[in-house]
């Protein structure tokens, strides 16, 4: 009798003995709030993409929320974005009393779609936030282009796009801010937490204000220099997004493997890339650039196909392996269309991607047999509905 595998799911972090022992060790420090690691873990980052200065946090939505506070995005304002992402990106904007306007996604990038954006531009655009979907860069010397011809800033959502570069700079490194996440799923985890970089010195000690409660020295500041330790003011009312140091323990370690995860992740892309070229499906076009790899979306030919994308999903469940959808677009959420009036169609692109689209398996935990399994039971299914 053959023994059932188990299902392998969607994603997993990457873990290892490293990221174990400096977490340990920084419980033995008594350190645990934010401290030497978050110091170093900054420092480490900023130089990895060529920024400036580096700031963690304890989201990627913290990060997205101080950038645009920084930038001085307010009551009344619009920040253009796109609907193809998940409801961090436009609700951070939200918070701010500020609106997004929603430009649809380029077919083949699935990125925001540049040509559309200088339409949307209006007297009450302050910013553009670009999302690097899945992990390739957008087309940043045009947005950077639309911004400087009307006076904008650039806001990047860079949750999916670590390590990832455009024209040969680094994502981290273009736009005015950019937002990164360490969530539990992505290309380096911390558990939570994000961070952010710039290479304005007004950006970054604005963000160092705000993220704790608008002191104007923070705890590891205070205690490692020869000031009152006691000593603070209140400059500003900030808010509570600093990263501890037990998550900078993990990231200082992670760090050190990201082109090691990278190039394992480009290693499965590949083997995908391969075994699907026959397959009535679409794969990824990841351009010339460094890409993360941080999801591997393929887009179903339904026309060819029949069954529908969910029962695609149900069916590749059934076969024992995780999948996932990247994403629901924003206008077709209660909140978003309902508060301005949005109609599926208003993004014709977006949708019709939305229904076309699953996101297979790709971390570096991956064994090149759980490759195969999934590419397996993704023939299997592509054969027997065909």
């Amino acid at each position: 009798m053959t023994e059932k595998k188990s299902f392998l799911p969607f994603a997993l972090p990457s873990i290892g003995e490293e990221e174990i022992q400096e977490v340990v060790e920084c419980l033995r420090s008594l350190w645990l709030t934010t401290g030497p690691r978050v110091e170093r873990f900054e420092r480490e980052f900023a130089e990895t993409v060529g920024a400036r200065y580096a700031l963690a946090v304890n989201s990627g939505t913290a990060a997205l929320h101080l950038a645009l506070e920084a930038i001085g995005v307010s009551e009344g304002h619009q920040v253009i974005t796109t609907p193809f992402t998940f409801t961090a990106t436009a609700e951070v904007v939200r918070y701010l009393g500020a609106d997004p306007v929603f430009v649809d996604i380029d077919p083949l990038t699935l990125n925001i779609d540049h040509r559309e954006i200088e339409a949307a531009v209006s007297e009450k655009t302050r910013a553009i936030l670009p999302v690097h979907y899945g992990g390739r860069a957008c087309a940043m010397d045009e947005i950077m282009t639309i911004a400087g011809r009307h006076g904008l800033k650039v806001v990047e959502d860079a949750a999916h796009a670590l390590p990832c570069a455009y024209g040969g700079k680094m994502v981290g490194s273009i736009g005015d801010a950019t937002a990164f996440s360490f969530y539990a799923t992505k290309t380096l985890v911390t558990g939570e937490g994000g961070m952010l970089t710039t290479s304005s010195e007004e950006i970054a000690n604005r963000v160092k204000i705000m993220r704790l409660h608008g002191i104007n020295r923070d705890v590891w500041d205070r205690y490692s220099s020869d000031k009152p330790k006691w000593s603070y003011d209140i400059v500003a009312p900030g808010y509570k997004y600093n990263m501890p140091d037990i998550m900078a323990a993990i990231g200082v370690r992670q760090l050190k493997k990201l082109y090691r995860f990278q190039q394992r992740r480009n290693e499965i892309a590949a083997r995908y890339d391969e075994a699907f070229q026959d397959l009535p499906l679409t794969t990824p076009q990841r351009g010339s650039d460094l890409h993360s790899l941080h999801l591997y979306v393929i887009l179903l030919r339904l026309e060819a196909l029949k069954l529908s994308r969910n029962e695609f999903i149900e069916h590749m469940s059934e076969a024992g392996v995780g999948t996932s959808v990247h994403f629901i677009p924003l206008h077709l959420m209660p909140y978003w269309r309902d508060r301005y009036g949005l109609k599926p169609d208003d993004f014709p692109v977006a949708l019709d991607v939305y229904r076309r689209t699953v996101s297979l398996p790709i971390y570096p935990l991956m064994s090149d047999d759980d490759v195969e399994r999934v590419i397996s039971a993704v023939r299997r299914i592509m054969e027997r509905f065909s």
